[in-house]
């Protein structure tokens, strides 16, 4: 069953066992340089002029990680609106290709091995699944603006009906300027 996205927790509440400190809407979003499957790098400024959606996802070629990626890939309102989507995780390259062919992504899987980014950003950490402490990849989603601010960050992302949640922020977000 989808949560409701209010049901998600967003930049603005506090999840207990977060490391890092959260990024609020309105912050200029942190400047990145990571690789793609075919060790491209792509930095923020790629974006610049545009919508951004950096999805962080646990891992390459599982349930809930495919069907968020074939729901972003399918949207059809994210590409109407000109977002550039693109898809982390700690997954090297050759996990990254093998997954977006698999599943026809035609939007770039960018490769934290260290973490490094991701726990900068609060979406690695502590993480309680069914009773289970553990760390790791925390499935986020950072929505950037075309001037490099956040619009809006979800953490804890239920993936059941979060294109669309996505596509409703943007939409907010232009209606609002």
């Amino acid at each position: 069953m989808s949560r409701p996205d209010s049901a998600s927790p967003d930049s603005s509440s506090p999840e207990a066992g977060t490391e890092a400190p959260r990024l609020r809407p309105g912050d200029a979003f942190p400047d990145f340089s990571l690789p793609d499957a075919q060790r491209k790098m792509h930095t923020l400024n790629d974006s610049s002029g545009k919508y951004l959606v950096l999805y962080v996802y646990p891992k390459d070629n599982t349930p809930g990680c495919t069907r968020e990626a074939c729901d972003f890939r399918d949207n059809m309102a994210l590409k109407q609106h000109g977002a550039q989507i693109l898809g982390l995780s700690m997954d090297d390259a050759a996990s990254h290709q093998n997954f977006a062919e698999e599943h026809s992504l035609p939007f770039p899987l960018l490769s934290d091995p260290s973490a490094d980014f991701l726990k900068a950003v609060g979406a690695y950490g502590t993480k309680n699944l069914y009773g289970k402490i553990s760390q790791g990849v925390k499935r986020t989603t950072f929505l950037v603006g075309p001037d490099g601010k956040l619009v809006k960050t979800w953490y804890a992302v239920s993936v059941d009906g979060h294109a669309d949640a996505v596509v409703k922020a943007i939409e907010a977000d232009q209606a609002g300027k």
